[in-house]
């Protein structure tokens, strides 16, 4: 029998290379485990090029961006950790408002990953391909020397750019609601805080409930635990105020210097890829250092006493807070930025700093009797149903913003999910990849017309859908699913989530395709065509009717649907979203908590100020440029 020891040295002795390929077998989990048993294992699994494997095989970015994003962490064991936590965010993500713009798609940055809203817009002559998609910056979550990570929401406030600091949750694995909330926390360790740098602490804990002010930090730390109220138990108005009074709390003017790009461009131009890496070396370093460093002075438009770190928000002073909105009722309504930043200026104390948002929050839905907090204008149902606000603030010293990647049980309706109305959330879309029975299923992008794009004189431009293709089966019938979930009109004609048109795969079209040549003038032929019904009636009916049409799969990729009656075409093509936007424009953003879902209803293109200047609007990589 060969001795254990003989046994671990014969592989300890495999090449690097040989051991990268052993452990491909293997999850990073699994090296971690290894790496436990023994001393002479743990120095074996640090090998460079075993993490280099594992990220490949996460199949996050290519081999080649992988060497370029080494270079901004301390190991591929680093870079593995961001990359495993950050990959199930990657994807489509959608709300139901507003009807015209908020498809957010998640991809990859500079050792980040950044959420990118797709602008509804009208596409010119040049098409799809060959035409700038406009995009704004929505989050990013970006990697650190170790491999941790560092949550960003972005905002536009009066014409200047700001980035939102926060924390992030664990990431479910198989998450599908991206959730916004404020989270409070507690110090430990005799002052030392629970995330590197993340906490401000108040300076008298028991204000917040008189009911544990005999407790010591320890023993409310084990009962908050039993009792911790989630974000989401509050009602809408309190989630609203907290998420208003943190972001304006904690944002930073995102200077000049860091205006740069999100993302690199396609390797098609080695020298701009090249001042592209640089530049976003150069932003991310910059957007470390904002999080990380100390605000002795006065910085943007903050106050002069500033926390260390601007994640998290202390709460103090919420008594003699209660005293002054008991004498003024007018709190909420007259609460703005600029209220907000002028008390702050006025006052030279940390506890001053945060009293001015805090009043907004606890003006209008609590009114405090004796230690006792009692909801406004609320019904004993509303009580049950909802938790109060004193209740989620005594959980800990202090709040801050923070991004939840959460696995809830949807349903949903031809592959869109039912939403709720009022989360501050993103929903993923199962967008499912091709495969030999299902080849059309994927993300396809078009517009309405023939030759496709083509522009008229009296409409110069076409509007851009982005079309979400699935297999269903209903009374053993195969179908396949056109779901909308981008329209680049200014007034929405079909709601979010209905279906374009569907197609009986099963049931061929007799029907011959209405043009024999496209734009370039070459023959059009056609491969496949099924019977299927698109889309009638325009807006107003959740689950609009429909009229009998065809699809055709033509020979040179594209799909066509045409509705027989009509004759109208709705054109479409395979779209690599990641390449659209990296040769995409970049346009400002929204407010901030607005920019990460817009839950005001509306029929109309909220982000119109956008939509059609794309010859007007810089990018900041063409300024940089």
């Amino acid at each position: 029998m060969v001795s254990d020891d003989y046994d671990l040295s014969l592989f300890q002795a495999l090449p690097d290379d040989v051991l990268a390929i052993v452990s491909q077998s293997l999850s990073p989990r699994d090296l971690c485990n290894l790496g436990l048993c023994c001393r002479s294992l743990s120095a074996l699994v640090q090998c460079e090029k075993v993490w280099l494997t594992q990220c490949d095989a996460l199949g996050v970015i290519s081999r080649r961006d992988l060497i370029e994003w080494r270079k901004g962490v301390s190991s591929y064991k680093a870079l593995c950790r961001f990359l495993f936590g950050v990959q199930p965010l990657i994807g489509i993500w959608v709300h139901q408002n507003p009807e015209l713009g908020n498809v957010v798609y998640v991809m990859p940055g500079f050792v980040s990953v950044v959420g990118c809203r797709i602008i509804p817009q009208e596409l010119g002559p040049l098409g799809i391909e060959d035409g700038p998609i406009l995009w704004a910056p929505v989050f990013e979550i970006i990697g650190d020397f170790d491999g941790s990570t560092l949550f960003f929401l972005h905002g536009r406030e009066k014409g200047t750019d700001y980035v939102y600091p926060g924390s992030l949750k664990h990431i479910d694995r198989n998450c599908n609601v991206l959730l916004l909330e404020v989270e409070p926390s507690l110090q430990k360790n005799g002052g030392k805080l629970e995330h590197s740098k993340s906490f401000v602490r108040y300076s008298d804990s028991s204000k917040i409930c008189r009911s544990d002010s005999g407790l010591s930090r320890s023993q409310r730390a084990l009962g908050q635990n039993e009792t911790k109220v989630p974000f989401s138990r509050l009602a809408f108005c309190d989630r609203r105020k907290l998420l208003e009074v943190v972001t304006n709390q904690v944002r930073q003017k995102v200077p000049d210097s860091a205006g740069g790009p999100l993302f690199a461009r396609l390797r098609d131009d080695d020298e701009n890829f090249r001042k592209d890496m640089l530049l976003l070396n150069e932003r991310r370093s910059l957007i470390i250092h904002m999080q990380s460093s100390t605000f002795g002075g006065g910085h943007g438009d903050l106050c002069q006493e500033k926390p260390s770190d601007l994640t998290q928000l202390g709460l103090s002073g919420l008594s003699e807070i209660r005293k002054n909105l008991d004498r003024s009722g007018s709190a909420v309504n007259s609460f703005s930025s600029n209220n907000a930043l002028g008390q702050c200026a006025r006052k030279k104390t940390l506890v001053g700093y945060f009293r001015s948002g805090l009043k907004q929050i606890l003006g209008k839905s609590i009114s405090f009797n004796g230690g006792h907090a009692v909801l406004r204008n609320s019904s004993s149902s509303s009580e049950s149903k909802h938790a109060q606000l004193h209740e989620f603030l005594k959980s800990g010293d202090m709040i801050g913003l923070t991004l939840n990647a959460s696995t809830v049980k949807l349903s949903s309706y031809r592959a869109w999910p039912n939403m709720h109305d009022s989360r501050f959330a993103l929903y993923k879309l199962p967008l499912r990849l091709p495969k030999p029975d299902q080849e059309y299923a994927g993300l396809w992008g078009g517009t309405f017309g023939w030759p496709p794009g083509k522009p008229t004189e009296d409409k110069p431009g076409k509007a851009l859908f982005l079309l979400m293709l699935s297999y269903e089966e209903s009374q053993g019938q195969p179908l396949l699913i056109a779901t909308k979930i981008l329209e680049g009109t200014h007034y929405v004609l079909h709601p979010n989530g209905s279906a374009m048109f569907i197609a009986y795969i099963d049931q061929p079209s007799p029907d011959p395709f209405p043009w024999s040549s496209d734009a370039n003038s070459l023959p059009v032929i056609t491969d496949h065509a099924f019977v299927g019904e698109g889309i009638a009636n325009g807006y107003g009916f959740r689950y609009p009717g429909a009229k009998p049409g065809s699809l055709y799969v033509l020979h040179n990729g594209l799909i066509a649907f045409i509705w027989k009656e009509s004759n109208a075409v709705l054109t479409l093509q395979r779209l690599n979203l990641p390449d659209l936007l990296k040769k995409g424009e970049r346009v400002p953003a929204l407010a901030a908590i607005t920019n990460f879902t817009y839950l005001t209803k509306s029929y109309s293109n909220v982000f119109a100020g956008f939509s059609n200047t794309s010859n007007c609007l810089s990018s900041p990589r063409q300024r940089q440029a």
